[in-house]
């Protein structure tokens, strides 16, 4: 099935079509930056130039870095924070003519990790985690996620703030950190992760994961720890999935 995903991020609102079956984008990805001050009109206005752009009618699956409960968000991390109680999914829906699935932006990318990705065939707890503006997170346990975790705001009470305010992607920008001083944060951060959780498996992803072999050898878990495998289309892929399997 061919279905438009859109993924939502603090920078960038992405969108394309996708072969639901294969896993796989079957147009370019096209980007239009997230508006500033990323309000849910505006916000919406561009998922819908992206639903003109491939003069697209169907179901649309949109990831959004919110929790998402019955089509509610209701927190707003890297957005704004007139998100948090929005009937966002249905307001989409009255804005494109198409019915709309929406879900946490980790938890749909973590989705088409496991379906077609670094997780395929995993069972047991597997542990995604995107790398970015912020950490997402999707927590899967024999291959059925539990959602809504927001991993990354798992407050770190050595560092006295946030994981994400202490080891997203961002924070490496922003201090001009060396991947070691990156990896031995991510080190603080992922050592209790598997303390709390006991993964048998942990996969980082986001576009920061091509870089692996720069930070992941500074990073000591039992569980073992791959790169994602979809990367930065992963968001892409799985809204659409989570669109198809609901329409």
């Amino acid at each position: 099935m061919i279905t438009l995903g859109i993924d939502i991020g603090g920078s960038g609102i992405k969108g394309a079509l996708v072969d639901t079956e294969k896993g796989e984008m079957v147009t370019d990805r096209v980007r239009i930056p997230t508006p500033q001050p990323s309000k849910p009109q505006a916000v919406i206005g561009v998922i819908k130039q992206i639903v003109d752009h491939f003069a697209y009618s169907g179901p649309i699956g949109v990831g959004i870095p919110c929790i998402v409960i019955n089509g509610v968000t209701l927190s707003a991390a890297n957005i704004d924070d007139e998100w948090i109680g929005f009937a966002a999914q249905q307001a989409m829906s009255e804005a494109t003519g198409c019915p709309v699935i929406l879900g946490n932006d980790a938890d749909v990318a973590g989705l088409a990790e496991m379906r077609f990705g670094a997780g395929r065939g995993q069972m047991g707890t597997v542990m995604i985690f995107t790398l970015g503006t912020g950490i997402g997170s999707a927590v899967f346990v024999n291959g059925r996620i539990v959602p809504n975790t927001e991993l990354g705001h798992v407050y770190l009470r050595n560092q006295k703030k946030d994981a994400e305010a202490y080891a997203a992607e961002r924070i490496r920008d922003e201090k001009n950190l060396s991947w070691k001083q990156w990896g031995k944060r991510l080190n603080t951060y992922f050592q209790h992760m598997e303390f709390l959780f006991s993964p048998e498996l942990f996969i980082i992803g986001g576009g920061i994961s091509k870089q692996h072999a720069e930070f992941l050898p500074y990073i000591k878990t039992r569980a073992p720890m791959v790169p994602a495998e979809l990367r930065n289309e992963a968001g892409i892929v799985g809204a659409a999935v989570l669109a198809a399997e609901s329409s």
